[in-house]
């Protein structure tokens, strides 16, 4: 169970994050369970929901993104 100041540094990691490193991170994410999102929906999907859909994945998984990765376009 994460911590307070752990969900705040996870909400503010995700806001920072631009489509490209978000998608990133969904696809090298690590979940307790099976993820399948394709590369339509990532592309497609609003920001914010992308968002919001990572940080309830992350809320449910043992491992934590940790810093943003910038990824190049």
């Amino acid at each position: 169970m994460l911590h307070s100041q752990e969900i705040e540094d996870l909400l503010c990691l995700v806001a920072s994050l631009d489509r490209p490193a978000l998608v990133h991170q969904f696809k090298t994410c690590r979940a307790p369970f099976p993820l399948d999102f394709t590369d339509d929906f990532l592309q497609n999907t609003p920001l914010d929901r992308l968002k919001h859909i990572f940080v309830a994945i992350c809320m449910q998984s043992t491992r934590h993104p940790m810093t943003p990765i910038s990824h190049a376009a």
